[in-house]
């Protein structure tokens, strides 16, 4: 179960407003023989009508929605596709290109004219055999008491799919599913990712200080509670994984890749597990003690550091952004402010007397200041420096003369939004991005 980052209000009476967050919980269906080669050919059969329609698409320029759906709807009716599955289908394809060209105006695929990006956009866009579908409630209803779902396929509506899921994901799903969810099959088994809005805790607005959390490689997180995970089993998990798909591509043979293919996914989903339990620990003493939480804005990072070859891998292998995601969802269903600081010296400064030399730090662990003599773990010493970074952030956010963005209440009255929670302090320092 994860979360986007979305965030919607409802305004509730003339001075109350409750704030929802996605989240996004995936269960994993238990289909008969039958039902999944039935689910199979579905994906495979959508799939191929998306590839088809994005042909079109490419065509004729990339038409409006209403034109898209005009020069494909009947011929997806005539290759055996229901009507809500044709209407998803369309809206599939238009969605793929929107993202296509956000991703070009926004520069992810490089400037105009680069390699990348004319080569994505000189030929139509294409979907894998197994590449997700969505359903709405006209196509999927849900049995949660039996824990089965009915879903349409090309072989008719599947009844009584059973599913398996945490009782945590179960309640969410009665309670707070909306919308479309997702059909998906990995490696085989099939998934079902479905969209829960679940009401947003009040934020803490007096936090009794704030947790400082100092991200890095050799540990990957360091709190200024004293909580430190370190990184040497999952550096070392990842080193014996590439150890490994290094010998097995070198082999080359069938058994080979139906191995590499099977462990594909095993060492991001061993990381994303140690992500949630180091985010959940944070995110828990911190609202014990009623604090708040403080992260490092690492944006941009693996473009201003220059390292080694053999320290490359271990630097964009490092899942700090997954990390600080899970770290920030996981806050705002806890009702815990969590603030964004610029780390520019966070290593070099002391935090007890504030003396900046890139000669404090000693060593990678060890931090001696030369103006005070004192010593302390260098991770430690950063993860407190930027607690009181977030602090201040905190306060100068809670002192703003800004106005906020004013609501309209049942009333009719102007009110007045509290200052948002989940704020970004980026001083313009050097180092800084």
């Amino acid at each position: 179960m994860f979360a986007s980052l979305h965030r919607r209000v409802l305004i509730v009476g003339a001075c109350c407003y409750v704030v929802l967050v996605k989240i996004v919980v995936r269960v994993k269906l238990l289909p008969t023989p039958e039902q999944a080669a039935a689910l199979e050919c579905t994906l495979r059969m959508v799939n191929d009508a998306a590839n088809w329609v994005c042909g079109v698409a490419f065509e004729r320029g990339v038409p409006r929605e209403y034109e898209l759906r005009r020069h494909t709807y009947g011929e997806l009716k005539a290759r055996g596709l229901g009507a809500q599955a044709a209407q998803h289908v369309i809206k599939k394809v238009r969605d793929a290109y929107t993202a296509l060209r956000a991703n070009a105006r926004t520069g992810n695929l490089g400037g105009p004219g680069s390699k990348r990006r004319v080569k994505a956009e000189s030929k139509p866009i294409s979907f894998r055999p197994d590449a997700a579908q969505p359903f709405d409630d006209r196509c999927l209803s849900w049995q949660y008491d039996q824990r089965t779902v009915s879903v349409w396929s090309t072989a008719g509506r599947l009844k009584g799919v059973r599913f398996a899921c945490s009782p945590g994901a179960l309640e969410n799903l009665r309670d707070h599913r909306r919308g479309e969810s997702d059909l998906i099959e990995r490696d085989g088994v099939f998934y079902l990712a479905a969209t829960c809005e679940v009401p947003e805790k009040p934020v803490n607005e007096s936090p009794a200080g704030f947790v400082g959390v100092d991200l890095g490689i050799v540990n990957i997180a360091t709190a200024s509670t004293g909580y430190r995970a370190a990184g040497r089993g999952l550096n070392r998990h990842r080193r014996r994984q590439l150890d490994l798909r290094r010998k097995l591509q070198a082999k080359g043979t069938k058994s080979a890749r139906r191995l590499l293919k099977k462990r594909a996914r095993k060492e991001s989903r061993h990381a994303a597990n140690q992500n949630h339990i180091i985010a959940k620990t944070i995110v828990t003493t911190a609202e014990r003690t009623g604090c708040g939480i403080a992260l490092e804005d690492l944006t941009g990072i693996r473009s201003r550091v220059r390292l080694r070859k053999d320290q490359r891998q271990s630097l964009h292998s490092w899942g700090f952004h997954q990390l600080a995601s899970f770290v920030e969802y996981k806050a705002r269903r806890a009702g815990v402010p969590l603030v964004y600081v610029d780390p520019a010296y966070t290593s070099q400064e002391c935090s007890e007397c504030h003396h900046v030399d890139r000669r404090n730090r000693a060593t990678q662990a060890q931090f001696a200041c030369r103006a005070c003599g004192a010593m302390m773990h260098a991770d430690d010493n950063a993860s407190r420096n930027i607690a009181r970074k977030g602090e201040a952030a905190w306060i100068a956010g809670r002192q703003s003369r800004v106005p906020a963005t004013p609501r309209v209440a049942q009333t009719g009255e102007a009110t007045r939004q509290p200052a948002a929670p989940y704020l970004q302090a980026r001083p313009l320092t050097a180092g800084s991005s």
